[in-house]
């Protein structure tokens, strides 16, 4: 989608096309597929550094995935709260607007980046590039990259995470997986949250859940889990420590 919409152009690559960068002209001047591949492979090239740099300090980096209001900062809350100070969390959050997230996780006593990205409806690894030169990375065990809700553009751009996690909750019904197959494709987890409400919303199946992911050819476990509860946190915090 990215590909054809121009939605891979954010704030944190605009420079490689603007001015002298050096996409801001193709071979004959104008063909925009010849400038969009060329930051596509931009953004591998910086996910790669990103990727060493976070090797070089010993972190693991998680990209949580999903739609809007599925419930991924209500997880990283749940998350600080089980672990304590077993586990050094940093999270880089991004929005395209609004500092609110990244409140919510200050208030734990978690520091947190805002990337803030306009019009962009993903992150990209030249904006988790800024984040990480504003982390102390020698004091943290983990970076969870809460990108920008959107079931499409996130799961096509590599930010230099080790790991993907799709969130899918309960409210958005169980065929999300088989509607968005890229995403949930992409991830090493699946996480059903607000697993609270599946005695309210009694048409969500987690097993028809878990045969749309199967028939990604994905291995993926899946998870139902509960943030407001703590029900199968355990789970989730178990396949965090082992990653």
């Amino acid at each position: 989608m990215c590909d054809n919409c121009g939605c891979n152009i954010t704030p944190g690559n605009e420079y490689l096309v603007m001015g002298g960068g050096h996409l801001a002209t193709t071979a004959s001047g104008h063909e925009s597929v010849e400038v969009l591949r060329g930051l596509l492979d931009a953004n591998d090239e910086q996910a790669s550094h990103n990727r060493e740099h976070f090797n070089q300090h010993d972190v693991i980096a998680i990209n949580l995935m999903s739609s809007p209001g599925a419930g991924k900062t209500s997880l990283l809350e749940a998350t600080i709260d089980a672990v304590g100070p077993e586990l050094r969390i940093a999270v880089i959050e991004g929005d395209l607007e609004t500092e609110n997230d990244a409140r919510r996780i200050r208030n734990k006593g978690v520091q947190a980046i805002q990337i803030s990205t306009g019009s962009a409806c993903h992150l990209d690894a030249h904006m988790v590039h800024s984040a990480l030169h504003e982390l102390p990375l020698d004091e943290v065990d983990v970076v969870f990259i809460e990108n920008v809700g959107n079931l499409v553009c996130p799961a096509s751009f590599d930010l230099g995470q080790h790991h993907n996690v799709a969130l899918l909750s309960t409210p958005e019904g169980h065929d999300k997986p088989a509607k968005y197959p890229v995403m949930f494709r992409a991830a090493d987890l699946v996480l059903i949250t607000k697993s609270d409400l599946l005695d309210v919303l009694d048409d969500f199946d987690p097993a028809e859940a878990t045969a749309c992911v199967r028939r990604l050819a994905s291995a993926a476990p899946v998870v139902a889990v509960s943030a407001k509860t703590g029900a199968g946190l355990d789970q989730w915090l178990d396949w965090v420590s082992k990653t």
